[in-house]
Parts: C-alpha cells; structure tokens; sequence
C-alpha cells in the first residue's frame, strides 16, 4: 500500500485494506436475478479502439458475459447509434443489450450527450414499464453520463445503485498531456452528485480508491476494489508463438517491434512513443534496418481534432519508413498483434487500469509503460514489464534499447507476463462484482426495515 492510500485511509480511522475487497456474502443474503446496467455513450457492441470504444466496452462485454454464468442475467441500456440497430440484441446467454433513441444517432460527440440524458432515461423507464414490479434487482452504471441516469433509475426502482467511474475528471485534469483539452466543470460536479448517490463505488485498484475518497470525499465503507480481468481464452500464448504471428501479419522475423495499441489520443501519448524511437534511432542509426513500429487504433477523443497529426509528427521526426499505422481491429486479431510485439508501450497520461497491458501479457509480451494509475498493478516492474516515471521519451527511448541490446530480454520477461496475467481471470472479477451487488442489496434492505420500524 502506497504512503499516500495508507494517509488517506488514516484520516478516515481505517486502513485501504478494510475496503479494498468486496465484503464476503452473509449468510443467507440474496444476490440479484437480473441487473440493469447502464453504458450511456458507448455500446458493448461497439469495436474497441475506434471513437469512443476502448477498454470500458471489453470490461463490460466480459464482464456480463460471466455474471450471466454466474446465474445474475444482465441487461446492457446504451444509446442507439444507427436507425438500423435492433431495439434488443442477445449479446450472449443471459446478456441483452437494449437500444435506446436518444438524439441524433450519428455526429454526436460525447461532450454533448449531458443533454440528451433526459431522453435516455426516458427510454430506460419505458423498458422497465414493460416489466412486473421489481424486474431489475440492481443498477449498475459505468461512466458519469451512466451514473445520472442510474441515479433516477435506482431511486424510482428502490433497488440499490452500484457506480464503476472508469475515469475521473480530476484525476484527468492534474495529469493532462500537452494539447490536450481539460474535463469541464460540469462533469466534476456531476462525478461529485454519483460519488454521493451511489450505495457501492466499484474502483480497480487501491490507487483509484483512494483517489475517490481524496479527490470526491467518497465514503470508505462504500468503496470496493475489483481488479478488472482479461479473456485467457483469447488473450494466451500459442504454438508458434511470435514467428507465426509475425508471419501472418507481415512482420519481418528479427525485427524489434514496440507496439501501441488503442485510441490515438494526448491521452494515451502515443506521440511519446514515436519521439522514443526518434531518441533511439539517433543513438543507435543501424537499429533503423530491424525496427517495425506498429499503431495499431483509431483517433478518438480530442485526437478527432487533428486525425493524421501522428502521421505528421511520424514524418517530421524521420520515422515515417519504420511507423506502421493500421485500423483497429477485432479481439482475436488484437491478440496477434500482441503474439507479433517485441514489446507494448503505454506512455499513457492517466489509465484506470490498463487493460491492454494485461492483454499483452496474457499473450506472453511484455510491457513497457508510465507508472500511472493502474498501471504499477497491471505490470510487475521489473519481472512482467518496465514502468517509467513520467513521460520523457528519453527514458522511453532507454527501455527500449535494454530490449534492443538483448533480444532474449523480450522472451524473458513475456514467459513472467503470461504468469502474471493469469491472476487477472473474469471469473475471479465477476464473483467478487456480485459480492459487491449482494452487498449493496442486504444494506438496501436493512435501511428499508429500519424506515419501516
């Protein structure tokens, strides 16, 4: 536990550790039959690195999918997209995802849906009309936008409101990467009102935890951890491993290959992984005849402002021949481009978590990434990957060269990521997600008999 988590849980009498796991369930108490869960601006049927799609849509796919073999049916209310869309789809046994209209369904940027809200709540209550009484035993919102939604939703219902941030304005607004634009006010008073609302704050980390009570005075007792996980089917070594990958992708079989992988914003930084390669072909020019530097992602964000700056700043920093830029792509292809990487850099400037990271090391590559976050917890410094303060690519540049200067480096160290991924299953994340539902239910409860008494 950092110095920083021990001070906050201090002031408060209690130690992160008193709410860093979910409660375990009492004797007798109910999990729920079905949840409500609320993905406002982005759908879990979305492909993750384009637009706004990213790991908060694998979290939630995944995620259902095991509550849903867990015995909890799971409902996923998100806002539709295209006139074409199906008003429900049956994202797998047990998991419904509902359309609902809320403004136009395209030319919607994320920053202007605080105003349709209204209109999407109106489509949740219509679904819910439908029901008996009781349907929903719970409410799990993602994201702010969500969680006002949820609010109403879990106030109208009398069933408890259970709130992932996924990101936090404050937090985004301290560590903002040049030319990237600041949460507005708006959100953090928004964040602030669900902070308060909510009967359990899911956080991925101890980090985030303690992030909530100190940036949004959130209360302890209120705050569990869940560790996010990563699909082991799909994400997973295979026979031919980093030969066969590379094969299949045309990738040169010797190559040094640093991939970045996700949405191309000043958030994620990827621009500080193309400046290290700059730094590094200067110290070492002949590098430039086996290095390939794969962007796998699309622009999102306010990286939608300028979508070919990265192809600009390639050329300018006299790395366009060695940068590949590609789509983004599905899952299984996603896991290929792992198998084929020397290495994944995540300069990011914020991440909740870091599901990319454990991706990767699922995979058996390792990583190289900013200790922010999540990150120091998705990556065993050291063992699984190489985590740097701060973001000079000059010392991007120095990690990458240890990989350079030992090619038996990469091998090392993705046979310890692919061993410490596997602490991060989605069964694991879903048991200890519905102890936190069971939780937040016997609570409602308890409040419900004593208003009665």
């Amino acid at each position: 536990m950092s110095q920083y988590a021990a001070r906050l849980g201090a002031r408060r009498g209690r130690t992160l550790g008193s709410f860093a796991k979910p409660p375990l369930r009492r004797l007798g108490a109910r999990r729920p039959r079905r949840v409500a869960m609320l993905s406002v601006h982005t759908s879990p049927l979305h492909q993750p690195g384009t637009g706004d799609a990213g790991g908060m849509n694998v979290y939630i796919v995944e995620l259902a999918k095991r509550l849903a073999d867990q015995g909890i049916e799971v409902e996923v209310f998100t806002r539709a997209t295209t006139a074409a869309l199906p008003p429900t789809v049956e994202l797998a046994p047990g998991v419904l995802v509902r359309h609902i209209d809320a403004g136009p369904y395209e030319g919607l940027a994320k920053e202007e849906l605080p105003a349709q809200l209204c209109a999407f709540t109106h489509g949740v209550m219509q679904a819910w009309a439908g029901h008996r009484p009781g349907y929903y035993d719970l409410v799990h919102s993602h994201y702010w936008l969500s969680g006002h939604v949820g609010w109403l939703a879990a106030q109208r219902w009398g069933v408890p409101l259970v709130h992932a941030m996924h990101t936090m304005a404050k937090v985004k607004n301290a560590a903002l990467a040049e030319g990237d634009t600041p949460e507005p006010a708006a959100r953090v008073i928004g964040e602030t009102q669900i902070v308060r609302a909510a009967d359990r704050l899911i956080a991925n980390t101890e980090g985030e935890a303690g992030e909530l009570i100190h940036h949004y005075d959130a209360d302890p007792a209120k705050v569990a951890v869940v560790h996010p996980g990563v699909n082991l089917e799909r994400f997973r070594p295979v026979p031919g491993g980093r030969a066969a990958a590379r094969e299949r992708l045309g990738l040169p079989a010797d190559a040094l290959v640093p991939l970045f992988a996700g949405r191309i914003q000043p958030l994620k930084a990827p621009d500080v992984l193309l400046r290290a390669v700059a730094e590094l072909l200067d110290r070492a020019p002949g590098l430039r005849r086996r290095i390939v530097v794969p962007v796998v992602g699309g622009p999102s964000g306010s990286g939608l402002a300028k979508p070919e700056g990265l192809q600009k700043l390639a050329a300018r920093l006299g790395i366009a021949d060695v940068v590949r830029f590609h789509p983004p792509v599905g899952q299984d292809s996603l896991a290929d481009w792992y198998r084929a990487a020397s290495v994944l850099v995540m300069p990011s400037y914020s991440e909740s978590f870091g599901l990319v990271a454990v991706e990767a090391q699922a995979c058996g590559t390792p990583v190289v990434a900013a200790a922010v976050g999540g990150l120091p917890v998705a990556v065993a410094d050291g063992r699984s990957g190489i985590l740097v303060e701060g973001h000079d690519p000059a010392d991007y540049a120095s990690a990458l060269a240890r990989f350079a200067d030992d090619p038996q480096l990469s091998e090392r160290m993705g046979q310890a990521a692919a061993r410490h991924a596997q602490s991060f299953g989605w069964d694991a994340a879903a048991a200890a997600t519905a102890e936190v539902y069971t939780a937040a239910m016997g609570e409602g409860r308890r409040r419900l008999r004593s208003a009665h008494v």
